[in-house]
């Protein structure tokens, strides 16, 4: 107990002796987490509130908002924001073109709004959602965007105290008041979920809309608007490209097969995503990390700690891929079983996500982003057209692996990039072995599809797994060994 007490009086006095900046990330990692934590943790709980068709009509107003946003918000709250406070100094000059951010994405939803109103049917039609939730959509649009410019100012402005109370409240209040909605109202209950979003987007969004837009008094700046959309609207085939790449499968799915299998395949997705908090907590570091050793030149350190990286992650999805049955199990009721077959690939996307991210390091660190914005473009309208061409032969299922494929040759489009950058930038030099990482993403492409076939022999699956436990016992020391040069890095 009194090494505990010192371990942790030790780790405090670690945590005083920071810097600002060093603390902002940590409690913006923690921020993050603590989100996607709570809302993955919740996920077991709605699937056994709602049915597959309800949980399906939640999931796929979840869709629509992230596709409609890029269009009412521009993402202005990224590049150009931090651009734009680092070229105002003064407090009152940062209200003043925040509030007049928001005028402008107020603007912008307000003519979505007047889009709507005319033709609803037409449009409750197309998005697959009934008025009254198109309207909540249209309210949420129209707020969101202020917590988003807020929080970017507090981390630009390394106030985190603030952010963590307010991630905090917003994480548990979202998942408490939705489990009281839902199980109070007995009959639509995805609309009662997609209120509960809404009411607590309104309390936090709205209020700091409110203030935000007292502080700065202005809701019209000429130069402001200009600014940022010259800056923003060349971006948006890239911001709206990513965006349809991850959401356009659930769209599609409703509009072909029905809103039960968006249900089941949203399940099977948000499990595949669980290696994304893993991802994230290595992004972290990894692009400082690799800026340092590009700037000394010292390729095989990236090399080497690049294929260790690839290697944890490929163990790291074989793992979830041989407890996927159980792990569907724990989130769902047995409704949504069919799930199992979906993980697979969205697991082994997530790896490619990864794979992808690796390869434009480089790109950015020799600032050649030209073929980014090509190359998601083109890698979404693959995706829309594979499912066109599938989802109606296979089903659902077919969702999942056209996702895989569009990220696989997402991944092979970067670095070929990549390595025309380092030709013309390092000639002569291997950023990455491209053999070993070759035969790894070969490795967790075959995991991907033979598991499929193993998930109804129980007894085989967990020998397997018995025997590979008992070989990382034996390797143990090795394997502390990769970690921990990983994490120094």
């Amino acid at each position: 107990m009194r090494r505990l007490v010192e371990y942790i009086k030790r780790l405090f006095d670690i945590y005083k002796k920071m810097n600002v900046a060093v603390k902002v990330s940590i409690w913006f990692m923690i921020c993050s987490i603590m989100q996607k934590g709570i809302s993955t943790i919740t996920v077991p709980i709605f699937t056994r509130l709602l049915t597959t068709a309800e949980y399906g009509t939640y999931s796929l107003y979840l869709s629509w908002f992230n596709i409609l946003t890029i269009a009412t918000s521009l993402n202005l709250y990224y590049g150009v924001f931090n651009n734009a406070l680092n070229k105002m100094t003064d407090s009152k000059d940062r209200d003043k073109y925040i509030s007049s951010m928001q005028g402008l994405t107020i603007t912008l939803t307000l003519i979505l709004a007047l889009i709507y109103v005319p033709f609803q049917d037409f449009w409750s039609n197309l998005l697959g959602l009934s008025r009254v939730i198109i309207w909540l959509l249209i309210l949420e649009l129209m707020v969101e965007p202020a917590l988003r410019f807020w929080s970017g100012r507090q981390r630009f402005e390394f106030n985190y105290k603030k952010m963590v109370l307010v991630t905090m409240l917003k994480s548990i209040l979202n998942p408490i008041l939705g489990i009281l909605m839902v199980v109070t109202v007995r009959s639509d209950r995805a609309t009662a979920r997609i209120i509960s979003v809404v009411i607590v987007e309104v309390i936090f969004a709205g209020t700091i809309l409110i203030i935000q837009f007292y502080r700065g008094r202005s809701f019209f700046n000429k130069n402001n608007w200009k600014y940022a959309l010259g800056f923003n609207v060349p971006l948006l085939p890239h911001y709206l490209s990513g965006t349809l790449l991850n959401q356009a499968d659930r769209v599609m799915i409703q509009k072909i097969v029905g809103k039960s299998e968006v249900g089941i395949y949203s399940v099977a997705y948000n499990i595949g995503m669980l290696m994304q908090l893993f991802i994230n907590s290595i992004n972290a570091s990894l692009t400082p990390w690799m800026y340092d050793k590009m700037n000394k030149k010292d390729y095989d350190s990236i090399r080497r700690n690049s294929n260790r990286l690839l290697l944890l992650l490929s163990g790291v999805t074989a793992c979830v891929l041989f407890f996927v049955p159980e792990i569907v199990m724990i989130f769902a009721s047995s409704e949504y079983q069919d799930a199992i077959y979906v993980v697979p690939p969205i697991a082994c996307s997530v790896y490619f996500i990864f794979l992808h991210n690796l390869f434009a390091i480089p790109q950015m660190y020799y600032e050649q982003k030209n073929f980014m914005s090509v190359a998601s473009t083109l890698a979404a309208v693959l995706n829309i057209i594979l499912n066109l061409i599938f989802i109606p032969i296979f089903g659902y299922f077919a969702a999942g692996y056209t996702t895989v494929a569009c990220y696989i040759i997402y991944s092979l489009g970067h670095y070929i990039f990549c390595q025309r950058v380092c030709e013309k930038e390092i000639p002569g030099k291997e950023v990455f072995d491209k053999k070993t990482i070759f035969a790894i993403s070969l490795f967790v492409i075959f995991c991907s599809i033979v598991f499929n076939f193993m998930y109804r022999l129980t007894a085989i699956r967990y020998l397997i797994a018995l025997v590979i436990l008992i070989c990382a016992v034996w390797k143990k020391k090795e394997i502390i060994n990769i970690v921990r040069e990983i994490k120094r890095k």
